[in-house]
């Protein structure tokens, strides 16, 4: 029994760390537009899902949460380019994914003249045609300059 569950135990943090390896995050300040940018560049074969998934359709919709405002306020929600949008036969439902590169935008203003912090995570999931890995949580903190 104890084998067992270590084996399943060892089996979700190799997914985990494997699912590292698909996807790469980078977080950045645009001064011209005041948003900021996470884009997501996705290995080849794989996919990552809109925020846009219908309840209960299965995968798990990217998300970006922010936990921490110093300095700044959020103007509106985070906003995505137009997702490949597609019949999926292993969820049985049409779902919205990117492949490649992503850039996902989430406009902000300064409520100080001082630097800002802001703290988050983005969640998200990521499949291939034949599996999916868990869902990872991916923490973030991006200074806005004065």
């Amino acid at each position: 029994m104890r084998l067992s569950i270590l084996l399943v135990l060892f089996t979700l943090l190799s997914l985990t760390g494997f699912s590292q390896k698909e996807i790469s995050w980078n977080v950045a300040y645009n001064t011209e537009n005041q948003t900021i940018e996470f884009t997501a560049t996705i290995a080849k074969g794989w996919h990552l899902y809109s925020q846009h998934i219908a309840d209960g359709a299965g995968p798990v919709a990217t998300s970006f949460t922010f936990s921490e405002l110093n300095g700044a306020k959020l103007k509106g929600k985070v906003e995505e380019p137009e997702s490949i949008r597609k019949y999926d036969q292993s969820f049985e439902a049409t779902l919205n994914f990117f492949e490649g590169k992503v850039t996902f935008t989430q406009h902000i203003s300064k409520t100080t003249k001082n630097a800002s912090t802001i703290t988050g995570s983005i969640t998200y999931m990521l499949c291939n045609d034949t599996m999916c890995l868990p869902p990872v949580d991916v923490p973030f903190t991006i200074e806005i300059p004065n």
